[in-house]
């Protein structure tokens, strides 16, 4: 099956990998280019807790060894491993999405216990910082990267020429149904198979194309859909 692979350049390598493991034909089509902010500043604060939505929030940190001892709570597994591989110590993978993380913070931390450090892009998939303070958490947004949207113009062939597209945000999803659009491809679309990482990203696909979602908002439960 010749599935295409929206995610950014840094993430869509190992996906890559894992579709070809998996006998599939991996077609790299990124809707976002990862830009790095320069000159970003960590507050110097007693942190509780480091909080990821995203692998690229921390995969371009410059330096983390000022953090490295506070423990982290990623979204999922591979912002988790980013962190792991960047070098912090402890660090776990909560909740699948910002939900079941917000979801997390509330059932294990306690504002008294010190504030949150979020480290995100300049556009995130839902409010945590927002949720989180109104349960009265103390949070710092560090914005780290901006995701530019990145147009798919001379990549008709490839997109007549697939049969599945993987989709992880809403952002992208929206995107997708964008440069599909404006491509006049939707007829094409109609025929590829759309397969979502959550319940919120396929509510961004038009209804009346194929669409099929993951159980639980992991990778893992995403490729079982290809199989």
């Amino acid at each position: 099956m010749k599935v295409i692979i929206t995610r950014p350049q840094e993430d869509a390598a190992p996906l890559s990998f894992k579709l070809k493991a998996r006998g599939h034909q991996p077609i790299i089509l990124p809707l976002l280019n990862i830009v790095v902010r320069s000159g970003v500043e960590i507050p110097q604060r007693d942190y509780q807790a480091i909080c990821l939505t995203s692998a690229n929030a921390v995969r371009v940190l410059a330096r983390i060894s000022a953090l490295k001892d506070i423990p982290v709570l990623a979204v999922g597994p591979q912002s988790m491993q980013v962190a792991i591989d960047k070098g912090f110590l402890h660090v776990t993978a909560q909740g699948g999405d910002v939900i079941g993380l917000h979801n997390y913070i509330l059932n294990n931390l306690k504002p008294e216990f010190g504030p949150l450090l979020y480290l995100s892009g300049a556009e995130t998939s839902g409010d945590l910082e927002g949720k989180l303070q109104q349960s009265d958490f103390v949070v710092d947004r560090v914005i780290t990267y901006d995701a530019q949207p990145s147009s798919l113009a001379g990549h008709q062939s490839e997109i007549i020429s697939a049969n599945a597209v993987v989709l992880y945000s809403p952002r992208s999803a929206k995107l997708w149904v964008k440069e599909i659009t404006a491509l006049n491809l939707e007829e094409k679309a109609a025929h590829i198979k759309h397969v979502c990482l959550s319940a919120n990203v396929a509510a961004c696909l038009p209804q009346s194309w194929p669409i099929a979602t993951a159980q639980i908002p992991q990778e893992s439960a995403l490729l079982s859909l290809l199989d």
